[in-house]
């Protein structure tokens, strides 16, 4: 069964697109929009036009996977690279019930298979099953609270919390490939110390070790959802690094973060576009490349940097909007 509908159809796959977490990633739309079981406020791409849990077909795998082929064969003959196949739709990607036949379908190309995911359905042994065949899965983990799970990511009505979190971490403690997490802060509703909390245990205990830290960057489908400042971004990644080896931020900044530039200046934005960074270490990097003070002060005073603190350490991170 395809999707059908008076809007014009959606792009099947796009990209690729340069992603710190996959490198040069193409996307696969293979829900239409927006049919997701979650309903999240802060949800970048519209409001869900349809909540559901019931696996259906949509696009044939066919399909999908002659799209897909024909823009890796473009891409490819444009000299660039494809690192990733990414299943990042307009909704939730395993509601689709013929994701494994389009995954085997893609197998031919010789490109690792990412699928981004709220794990809503990992209760599921069909579910978990197909995202076992991925080679990188991200698992959305905003709140570990009932209610701010409710209020945040407006589920389907049907699911229940002690299910859904306990397919994820039996989904964890089975994937054999590379597994994270991702969490989304908004401002006043899981931002706070005891939110990041239950979310860090939450991961560590099901047997996540790397974790990103998400803020809404572009247009919400309600105004009075907003992104938490630096200061408080910088107290949730100390929070949740207290329970989970590799924490980063993933705040809309891509490229080579980590790459030592021989350049203080951009290399100080890189990282503290990453995560955040101890004067002390600053003030290394300062000495390692013969420069002053300055520079910090000078990304101050142009709105690139922010001075924060936390438990009496002072830390640097890279402001993420204009204010």
């Amino acid at each position: 069964m395809t999707a059908g509908s008076d809007a014009p159809a959606p792009p099947l796959a796009f990209g690729p697109v340069p992603s710190r977490r996959l490198g040069r990633s193409l996307g696969i739309n293979n829900i239409p929009p927006k049919i997701c079981s979650f309903a999240c406020l802060y949800c970048q791409v519209g409001p869900t036009l349809e909540r559901d849990t019931e696996l259906r077909e949509f696009y044939e795998p066919e399909r999908l996977a002659s799209e897909v082929a024909l823009r890796v064969a473009d891409v490819r003959d444009r000299g660039e690279r494809v690192d990733y196949l990414t299943f990042v739709p307009d909704g939730e990607p395993t509601l689709d019930a013929r994701l494994a036949t389009t995954m085997d379908l893609l197998r031919p190309l010789g490109v690792p298979i990412a699928v981004i995911t709220n794990g809503s359905l990992l209760w599921r042994d069909d579910v978990r099953s197909t995202l076992n065949g991925a080679d990188w899965v991200s698992v959305k983990a905003d709140a570990a609270v009932e209610g701010t799970w409710r209020h945040l990511n407006r589920p389907d009505p049907t699911l229940d919390f002690s299910t859904v979190r306990d397919g994820i971490a039996r989904f964890a403690s089975e994937y054999p490939g590379d597994l994270v997490s991702e969490t989304m802060l908004v401002a006043g509703i899981n931002d706070g110390p005891e939110e990041v909390e239950a979310v860090g245990s939450f991961l560590r205990d099901a047997g996540f070790t790397r974790s990103y830290l998400s803020i809404p960057t572009r247009p919400t489908p309600y105004a009075a959802i907003t992104a938490p400042d630096e200061d408080t971004v910088n107290h949730a990644y100390q929070v949740l690094s207290r329970f989970i080896e590799h924490v980063e931020y993933l705040v809309g900044y891509e490229g080579d973060a980590f790459a030592a530039t021989g350049d203080p200046r951009a290399d100080i934005l890189g990282i503290t576009a990453v995560h955040p960074m101890r004067a002390s270490a600053i003030e290394e990097l300062l000495e390692r490349s013969g420069s002053s003070w300055q520079i910090v002060d000078d990304l101050i005073a142009a709105g690139s940097l922010v001075e924060t603190t936390y438990r009496d350490d002072t830390f640097f991170v890279r402001r993420f909007s204009r204010r």
